[in-house]
C-alpha cells in the first residue's frame, strides 16, 4: 500500500492507518448494500418527518464528524423543498438554546464513529429536552456503542450502521468519515437512488486508481518539504478543505501547521499564513460559475511573489488550471461525468489522507497512534457534561 510492504506499515505502526484509508471503495460498496437493503424502511422515516410543516433537518457531529454535515449540506440545499442545516455538537452541548427551537420539529441527524463522546450523547439528550416534536437518525459505525444503544430502546430513532471495518483502529477517522458521508448523501436523495447507484460504483473505481496509484504524485509534493499546510474549498469542498487540515495536523501531531478557508474568504485575513514555506492546495468547484473564482485565486496565489507552492485538485484534466499550478491533480484524464460533489468529495479526500499519512511518516510520527503521551485520544476523554437547567 502506498509504496510500502506491509511488514513496513507494522514496523512504523501505521498499518491499521493505511488500511483503513485503502479500504474505502470496498466499503462504499457495502454501505450502499446496506442502504439499499433497508431502503423502505429509511424512506418511511425520513418522509413521515420532512412532510411536517417548517421541519428543521440538523446535521450533527464532533471534529470529522461535524465535517460530515458540513460536505452534505451545501449539496442538499441545492434541491427544491426542505433546507438543511450543520451544527456541531461542540456548539450544542455549550450553548443548546441557541440552536433549538421548542416549538419547531425538529429531525437531528448524528454522526458518531464510536458513538460514545460525551458531546454525542448530550446533544441527543439535550434536543429531547428542548424540542417537542424531536426525531433522531444515528448514523455510525460501533454498533456497541452508547448511540446504538439508545436506538434500540427508544421509537423516535432510527440506527443506521455502517460497516463493521469502518469503526476504524487507527486514531484518525477515514473509513468511518467517507462511509457516513456517502449515507448522508444517499438516504437523503432516495429518489435518485438508482441513478446514485450508478455513480457510486463509478467513483469506487476511480477510487481504487487513486490510491493504487497517485500516491507517487503526492511523494513528489511531499519533497516540496514545506512546514505549512492550507487547504481551500468552496461549497461541499470547504467542509472537505476542513477535514484535510484535521487529518494533516492529527497524523503530523501537529509538527506541520495546517489551515483551511474558504476560496474567497482566504483574502480576507487569513492569506497571511502565506510564508515561502507553506503549500497551498485549492479543491476545485464542479459548478463552472464558483470555478470563476477557484481559477482567480489560483492565478494570484501563482503569480504572488515568493517560494511557496500552490497545487490545484480539479475533477477532469484542465491545461488552463495546469498553467496557474504548481502542481496539478486530477482524478481522471477521461472525461467524468459525475456532478454530484458529495461524491466527488469522497475522491478528494484520499488525496488529503494519503498526503497526511505520508507526511505523518516523513515526520516521523506514528499514523496509528500519533499522540502516545495521551494529550489527544482516539475517542475523546474528559469531558464534563453538565446538567442542563431550563
Amino acid at each position: 500500500m502506498f509504496g510500502l510492504s506491509e511488514e513496513k506499515w507494522k514496523a512504523l505502526n501505521g498499518l491499521n492507518t493505511a488500511s483503513e484509508i485503502y479500504q474505502q471503495p470496498k466499503l462504499w460498496l457495502e454501505t450502499l448494500k446496506i442502504i439499499e437493503s433497508n431502503k423502505d424502511n429509511i424512506s418511511r422515516f425520513i418522509n413521515e418527518r420532512l412532510e411536517k410543516e417548517k421541519i428543521r433537518v440538523i446535521f450533527t457531529g464532533a471534529g470529522t464528524s461535524a465535517y460530515v454535515g458540513e460536505i452534505v449540506v451545501p449539496y442538499l440545499n441545492k434541491k427544491e423543498g426542505n433546507t438543511y442545516e450543520s451544527i456541531p455538537t461542540t456548539d450544542i452541548v455549550t450553548n443548546p438554546k441557541s440552536y433549538f427551537k421548542k416549538d419547531i420539529p425538529t429531525l437531528l441527524i448524528s454522526f458518531a464513529r464510536s458513538g460514545n463522546s460525551p458531546e454525542s450523547v448530550a446533544a441527543y439528550e439535550l434536543a429531547n429536552k428542548l424540542v417537542d416534536d424531536i426525531s433522531h437518525i444515528f448514523i455510525t459505525c460501533n454498533a456497541d456503542g452508547k448511540l446504538a444503544q439508545i436506538s434500540r430502546e427508544k421509537e423516535n430513532v432510527f440506527l443506521l450502521l455502517m460497516p463493521d471495518k469502518s469503526n476504524d483502529l487507527g486514531f484518525a477517522m477515514t473509513s468511518s468519515f467517507s462511509c457516513m458521508t456517502l449515507a448522508a448523501s444517499l438516504i437523503f436523495d432516495m429518489e435518485n437512488f438508482e441513478a446514485n447507484k450508478k455513480q457510486v460504483l463509478e467513483i469506487g473505481s476511480i477510487a481504487e486508481y487513486i490510491l493504487d496509484n497517485k500516491y507517487e504524485d503526492l511523494n513528489k509534493i511531499l519533497d516540496y518539504d514545506n512546514k505549512r499546510v492550507v487547504y481551500l474549498g468552496s461549497g461541499s469542498f470547504y467542509g472537505i478543505a476542513k477535514e484535510s487540515a484535521l487529518k494533516l495536523l492529527e497524523l503530523t501531531r501537529g509538527q506541520i501547521v495546517s489551515h483551511n478557508e474558504s476560496v474567497l474568504g482566504f483574502r480576507h485575513g487569513p492569506k497571511s499564513i502565506v510564508d515561502d514555506n507553506t503549500l497551498i492546495l485549492l479543491y476545485c468547484s464542479l459548478d463552472e460559475y464558483a470555478k470563476k473564482y477557484d481559477i482567480d485565486l489560483l492565478n494570484e496565489i501563482y503569480n504572488d511573489v515568493g517560494d511557496h507552492k500552490i497545487i490545484s485538485i480539479s475533477r477532469d484534466y484542465d491545461e488552463k488550471i495546469k498553467e496557474i499550478s504548481d502542481y496539478q491533480l486530477y482524478l481522471s484524464k477521461d472525461s467524468i461525468e459525475i456532478n454530484n460533489e458529495v461524491f466527488i468529495s469522497l475522491l478528494y479526500v484520499l488525496y488529503a489522507q494519503v498526503f497526511a499519512l505520508l507526511y505523518s511518516v516523513k515526520t516521523g510520527v506514528e499514523p496509528d497512534n500519533p499522540n502516545p503521551s495521551g494529550l489527544v485520544n482516539r475517542v475523546v476523554k474528559g469531558v464534563t457534561i453538565y446538567d442542563y437547567i431550563m
